[in-house]
């Protein structure tokens, strides 16, 4: 069947999606049943026997994937914006992104590797394809994060079937749509829907590795559902990143950079600062920079001019937002900025400063995805260490101060798989991205990443015959 031909058969049963900058409907998506699913994961497979055997046919067909992105950038940027509430200008630093990451992945192939043991024998690996790859993408980065799983699969000779989430689902579709009139057809589809879907394709037998991206609870579902056809997994399982402030710290030198750390995408990033940990000598001068930040961000919808700030994407989150914010609060927090929803159409929060917080506040040891930044004060680096390293995250951190020494010494004491000295949440495409307890399992980026995507296969062969 033709692609045309499948698109006319696809307007089945469908789902609405919605402007959270107005909490309406604004368009809608297929919305595809878990029984479609073999169907899809058999064209992947068909389509993986002749993908997986020319490694310069898929770096040329990668960049020109590349190319093709950028060339709809705008049409991208603007739908992604509509469906997800981020600024525009945001929206094209992610289509920036997603091209950027298919280029770094053409260049990146398979190489025999020799073994060098003594023995008179010639021994390699050879790296092969895992076969079609499962990529289940969240509603904060659907673009950037589509192609971290993408781009490494598709390099490393596999194929990939994409379930966004429902609540940004147009957006991959049409990346979906533009990458594959560059890439032979059927190498990379996008199914769209709503649960059970994503549990679904996760389980199917035919997927060989499931990479997700997302809450610890769907994580560990994800893996069971994986574990029934024993395929590969890697789970990148979100964060609560601290900011630990050093006592030489300039507050107002590094107050832009620490604030936009906490606050870009609304807050809605896995590794954005989460909690800030400042010493009590420059804890009011903290509190105060941020809050002042806070208080004058433009906040409005992502098509508008001048908007810094979007909404939150959906209303559950909105709602879990709202009620991490209550409870600190109910516990004696006080709200120095914010503290609630604006009262306007859409799922807008108030960029929100919580001081005088208790340090077992779920708004602390939880993650709170979204536009609210608890301060907490400490009084010796022992005790900003134990209480960055106190939850059951461990995905970023960073240190913030003036001798880069001291906070180098300091990076090096936090649990997390990423630490950062005077910035945060800025990566490398050639780097490793990974969490440690619950923050995830595997890696992604860089040749690491790209590895994640292959099996060794190893052939001896004897010096004589």
């Amino acid at each position: 069947m033709t692609r045309a031909r499948r698109a006319a058969a696809g307007r089945g049963a469908r789902f609405a999606v919605l402007d959270p900058a107005t909490g309406e409907a604004f368009d809608d998506a297929p919305d595809q049943r878990p029984e479609e699913l073999d169907a899809v994961v058999d064209r992947a497979h068909e389509a993986w026997r002749g993908w997986r055997t020319d490694s310069v046919a898929r770096a040329t067909a990668l960049s020109a994937a590349a190319d093709a992105v950028e060339t709809a950038g705008a049409d991208l940027a603007r739908l992604l914006t509509r469906e997800q509430g981020k600024p525009l200008s945001e929206s094209y630093a992610e289509i920036a992104r997603t091209a950027a990451r298919l280029r770094y992945f053409a260049e990146l192939a398979p190489r025999v590797q020799p073994i060098t043991d003594g023995r008179p024998v010639r021994s390699e690996i050879r790296w092969r394809p895992l076969g079609p790859v499962a990529a289940i993408v969240p509603w904060n980065f659907p673009l950037q994060l589509a192609s971290a799983k993408i781009a490494p699969a598709l390099a490393a000779g596999n194929t990939v079937v994409v379930k966004p989430s429902p609540f940004t689902p147009l957006a991959t579709r049409l990346l979906g749509s533009v990458m594959s009139t560059a890439l032979p057809e059927d190498v990379l589809m996008i199914v769209t829907g709503r649960e059970p879907l994503g549990a679904a394709l996760a389980s199917h037998p035919g997927i060989r590795h499931v990479t997700f991206t997302g809450s610890v609870p769907t994580g560990r579902a994800v893996a069971r559902s994986a574990a029934a056809s024993l395929a590969r997994v890697t789970l990148e399982l979100g964060g609560n990143d601290a900011a630990v402030l050093l006592d030489d710290v300039d507050v107002e030198r590094i107050a832009d950079r620490l604030f936009w750390a906490a606050f870009r995408n609304c807050g809605q990033v896995c590794m954005a600062v989460k909690r800030v940990y400042a010493p009590v000598r420059l804890y009011a001068q903290v509190v105060e920079a941020l809050a002042h930040r806070a208080k004058t961000t433009v906040v409005g919808a992502g098509l508008a001019p001048g908007s810094r700030l979007g909404p939150v994407n959906n209303a559950p989150q909105l709602a879990r937002v709202e009620r991490r914010t209550a409870q600190a609060l109910a516990a004696g927090a006080r709200a120095v900025t914010g503290g609630g929803r604006l009262d306007r159409p859409g799922y807008f929060f108030a960029p929100t400063i919580l001081a005088d917080v208790p340090p077992d506040s779920p708004v602390v040891t939880e993650e709170q995805f979204g536009p609210v930044l608890p301060v907490l004060p400490y009084r010796s680096v022992d005790e900003a260490v134990e209480a960055a390293n106190g939850t059951r995250f461990g995905l970023g951190g960073s240190v913030w101060g003036t001798d880069l020494d001291a906070a180098e010494a300091v990076a090096g004491r936090l649990e997390c798989g990423t630490a950062w000295i005077n910035h945060h949440a800025e990566l490398s495409l050639a780097q490793p991205f990974a969490g440690v307890k619950e923050s995830g399992v595997g890696v992604a980026g860089g040749p690491w990443g790209f590895h994640g995507n292959l099996r060794p296969f190893v052939v001896h062969r004897p010096e004589e015959a």
